[in-house]
C-alpha cells in the first residue's frame, strides 16, 4: 500500500525544462553569439553544477563565463515567472487533490535550491500540499545518488518500499531505484533508454495517470 509520495519537481511538475531551454537560448544568442539546440539543452538535464560547468566549457569554450550565464538565466526565470506564473503540467491538481483526499503523505525531492523551490511552489499555488521537501541544500549528493530519495522518505516517516517516486529524468529515476521507492517516470524532453525502463514500475504518460497506480 503506499502510504507516500515523492515527487521531483522541475519538468514532472511544471514545464519548466521548455522554458529554461527557451530563456538560455536567447541569453546564449544575445549575449554570446552562441547557438544552443535543443539537443544541447538535453544533455543537460540531471547534469550536477560540477558537470554543468563542464559541459559549457566543452561546448562555448574556456574562457566563457559560466557564472554570469547562470546568473542572467535566474535574472530571466524570475522576471518571466513574476510576470506569467509557472507552467503547470497536466493532472498536477487532480493528483495533488487525490493524494490529500486520500491521505497520503507527499514529499519534494528536487535539485533545486530551498529558497527557489518554495517560491515556485508558492508561485503555482502547490507549496501546501506538501508535508516535507527536500532539495538540494538538504543533501550532500545529489541524484542519481539514492540520498534525496531516501531522505524524502525518511522525512514522511515512512520506509523507502511504502513511497511511490515520480521523475521526469533518468537520473532521477536512478535515484529513487537506488532508495528502494517505487519509481514511475512520466517522460518530458527524454524518453526512457532501456536501462531506465527496466527501473521503472511504470511508465505513464500524465500525472492523472498515476492516480489509477494508487487506487
Amino acid at each position: 500500500m503506499i502510504k507516500g509520495v515523492v515527487f521531483d519537481m522541475d519538468g514532472l511538475m511544471f514545464d519548466t525544462e521548455n522554458l529554461t531551454y527557451k530563456l538560455q537560448h536567447e541569453i546564449l544568442i544575445r549575449d554570446f553569439g552562441i547557438e544552443y539546440t535543443l539537443g544541447e539543452y538535453k544533455q543537460t538535464i540531471g547534469l550536477r553544477t560540477e558537470d554543468l560547468k563542464s559541459f559549457f566549457k566543452n561546448l562555448c569554450g574556456e574562457d566563457f563565463d559560466i557564472d554570469a550565464f547562470r546568473q542572467s538565466c535566474r535574472e530571466a526565470y524570475t522576471a518571466y515567472t513574476d510576470k506569467n506564473g509557472v507552467p503547470v503540467k497536466d493532472g498536477l491538481f487532480e493528483l495533488l487533490d487525490f493524494l490529500k483526499e486520500k491521505e497520503i503523505k507527499i514529499s519534494l525531492s528536487t535539485s533545486t535550491t530551498k529558497a527557489s523551490a518554495q517560491r515556485t511552489l508558492k508561485i503555482s499555488g502547490t507549496l501546501g500540499y506538501f508535508d516535507t521537501l527536500i532539495c538540494a541544500d538538504d543533501v550532500e549528493n545529489g541524484k542519481p545518488h539514492p540520498e534525496p530519495f531516501a531522505k524524502a522518505a525518511a522525512s514522511l516517516g515512512l520506509e523507502p518500499p511504502e513511497c511511490m517516486a515520480l521523475e521526469d529524468s533518468a537520473n532521477g529515476i536512478k535515484s529513487a531505484y537506488a532508495a528502494g521507492l517505487i519509481p514511475v517516470m512520466i517522460p518530458d524532453l527524454i524518453e526512457p533508454t532501456d536501462e531506465i525502463k527496466q527501473m521503472c514500475f511504470k511508465i505513464e504518460n500524465s500525472l492523472k495517470d498515476v492516480i489509477n497506480l494508487i487506487v
